[in-house]
């Protein structure tokens, strides 16, 4: 429960109300146990630390969320550019034709 609840704020828009049920997370956990390659164990000295399955979904979901981030970060710039470089060519009165349209887009946007 504490988990489905700690993460909970950080759920993406869309999800439905029983995604952090604890029923869901505890079936969402058992597939990722399931699905991920148990390591191989190494002989080694005392006090050695043998990576578990759960250590290896950790790297493997911090992999996959730092790329979702990285992609999310090279919209946000390409749509930062767009702007940028619309808004160059209002100034310059190049899109004076245009205006009314970019009103109205604006406007959806912000309803």
């Amino acid at each position: 429960v504490s988990v489905s609840r700690a993460i909970k704020p950080f759920a993406e828009p869309g999800r439905p109300p029983d995604w952090f049920s604890q029923k869901h997370c505890a079936s969402q956990y058992s597939e990722l146990l399931e699905t991920t390659e148990t390591p191989k164990r190494k002989r080694g000295e005392k006090g050695e630390v043998v990576e578990t399955v759960e250590d290896v979904i950790v790297r493997k979901l911090t992999a996959e969320r730092v790329e979702e981030l990285k992609k999310m970060i090279k919209e946000t710039q390409e749509k930062y550019r767009q702007l940028k470089k619309d808004a160059e060519l209002i100034q310059a009165g190049h899109m004076d034709n245009r205006l009314e349209e970019l009103c109205n887009e604006i406007m959806m946007c912000v309803i």
